[in-house]
Parts: structure tokens; sequence; C-alpha cells
């Protein structure tokens, strides 16, 4: 719970903050206007500055993932600058070698394009489109954040009517809210503008509510019924050593296991991955009932596809539990001996 409200809590500021901030940044570039040319003062100013500069040298980026490269030039009253340029040094960039003239434009301080004679190129100082990783971001993690807390809410208010460990309409929540904060982070990065990204993330909304509907439609018929699970016994033909448990008010489902071993005729709880020693041996009285899906009080989770056989020893209830590809081994296992004799 504290853990998806500190997303969301990242991404109002995401949104609120650095976000409009990068926006507004682009509105005031695009709109700015060519200094005059009377304008010989060097500061940061609000309109575009360009002036005809040397290249002095180019030196590669290091520590990044793609290609790129610092651009120094020198501009005619003798002000040194430089600006970073995806690309390369090599054929992607021919004219960026030193002596080269180039034109430099200047806003705010920072070179923002410089045009070779070949065509322009844009610096990772170009503040058009910056503000989209911040939208991206905050969308994906607001999304996200919010579909945690709502999953948790649907796990607290479906347990307490359902005794499941993954009740089918948790699961309908978090796979809605995953789909739909992956589209919040797409959005900022195929739309032009916050307004087209809202618009895409509104219609993804509504196709992922649809989405769930028919899912819940479909899971609730399927699961509407008995949680049992239908298994067909299977005595295995070696002894086998996999993950399980035994719980219950019995002597060998006290303290813990962690492995199981099945034989024909033989079921043991032991902590040896191998199986070889401090087996705890199942009782021939142990007589299993049925085998269902986990509940969340259950003791022992061995992750996805876990299931349960319900046992009794006398009066007294068992569990075991272990992943379903080794409920047939536990239950041939716990056959009686005369029952698998031809």
């Amino acid at each position: 719970m504290a853990f998806a409200g500190s997303l969301v809590l990242v991404a109002v500021w995401l949104l609120l903050g650095p976000g409009p901030g990068a926006l507004h940044e682009e509105r005031d570039f695009r709109a700015a206007v060519a200094c005059p040319e009377r304008t010989a003062s060097t500061d940061s100013e609000d309109c575009l500055r360009t002036v005809t500069a040397r290249i002095d040298r180019t030196e590669p980026v290091n520590g990044t993932r793609s290609a790129a490269y610092w651009l120094y030039v020198t501009e005619p009253g003798g002000k040194s600058d430089r600006a970073r340029i995806e690309g390369s040094t090599g054929p992607a960039s021919p004219t960026a070698w030193a002596g080269a003239r180039v034109q430099v434009t200047e806003w705010r301080g920072k070179i923002r394009y410089v045009d070779f004679g070949d065509g322009r190129l844009y610096t990772h100082a170009d503040p058009r489109g910056s503000y989209r990783p911040y939208y991206s971001a905050g969308l994906g993690l607001g999304l996200f954040g919010a579909g945690l807390l709502m999953s948790t809410y649907w796990w607290a208010r479906i347990s307490a009517v359902s005794p499941r460990r993954h009740p089918w309409q948790v699961g309908v929540a978090s796979t809605g809210a995953v789909v739909l904060a992956c589209a919040g982070a797409l959005a900022p990065m195929v739309t032009d503008g916050v307004r087209a990204a809202l618009l895409f993330v509104a219609g993804a909304a509504g196709l992922v509510l649809v989405g769930c509907a028919v899912a819940a439609l479909v899971l609730r018929r399927r699961q509407s019924g008995d949680d049992t699970v239908e298994v067909t016994p299977i005595v295995p033909d070696t002894e086998q050593c996999f993950l399980g448990g035994i719980v219950g008010e019995v002597p060998y489902g006290k303290n813990g296991g962690g492995y199981l071993v099945a034989a024909p005729g033989l079921l043991a709880q032991t902590p040896d991955p191998t199986g070889a020693f401090a087996r705890q041996v199942v009782p021939p009285t142990l007589v299993p009932q049925r085998v269902r899906l986990p509940y969340w009080s259950d003791r022992g989770d061995y992750g996805a596809g876990t299931l349960v056989v319900e046992c009794r020893d006398g009066a007294t209830p068992v569990l075991i539990a272990t992943k379903k590809e080794n409920v047939p081994w536990v239950l041939g296992a716990l056959q009686p001996v005369a029952a698998r004799r031809p």
C-alpha cells in the first residue's frame, strides 16, 4: 500500500512540476524569433541568436548507449562553447571536423541547433519534446500505482468472502492496471502534445474496461462452482523428491520440511533436497479427501501452479501443498498398497 502510494505521489510531482515546466519551455522556444542584428550581448536571451562559428574539434561522449559526440566551436569574438549531438564523428557527420564553418543558434544561453552545409542538426539541449519523458513516467507510474491500490482494495474486499489465495477478481484488476499503465507510458511518446496523449490514455482505458468486463464474465462462469481440481493418481515408478510441505496437528506436520519424497507405498517430508535423511514418514492412516486451489489462509506457497491436497488422519485435518505437476505422485503414494495390485 505504501509503495503504491509513493508511486502515485511521484507521478503527481512529475505531472505538476517538471512536466509542465518542460512543456512551457518548448512553447517558448517555438515562439522565439531571431535576435535583432544590433544585439551583441552573449548573455542568455529569449531570442534566437545565430552566429558563424568554427569547429575546433569533436569528441565522443562516453558512457552512453547510443552514439553521440561533443562538438566544440569558437565564435568570431573568441567565445568557446560545446554542444552534444546524437550520432557519430564518422560518416554520419562528415563535415564535423576541425576548421569547418557552421552556423550555431543559441537560445537562453545554450546551443539548440547547428546548421552545416548539408543540413541542420539539433543538439541535446533541443527543448522540443523534452516534456515527453516526464509525462511518460508520470502517467505510467501514476496509473500503475493506482492499479496497485485498486488491486489491494479488491484483495481486501474479496478475501473477506472468498478463501482463494489468487481470486480471479484481483487478477483481472491487476492485468487491466498493468496494460493501462503501459498505455499511459507510451502515450506521450507516440502523440503530439499533452492533450493528444490524454485522449490516447482515455481511449486505452475504454478498451481495457471492455476487456476486463469480458474477462470477468468468462472467469466468473468458469470459476463459479466448486474449487475442487480433478487429478488422476500416478504411482511413481522410482522414488521422487520435490518441493512441498505437510501442515497439520500431526507429528509429521509440525516441524515443516520443504521437500516431499514419494515412492510406491511411501510419502515422507524432509528438509533435505535430496530426500536422503531426516524423513518424516506419513502413516497409512492419512487419507486424501480432495485436491483444491490454495487459500490465502494456507501455509506454504510454492508459486504459480500450487495445489493443495486436503487429507484427514483420523479426525485431524492435514494439508499437503506442492506444485500441480507433483500432485499425481502424492495421490499415488497415498494409495493403499492393496489398491495398486492387479
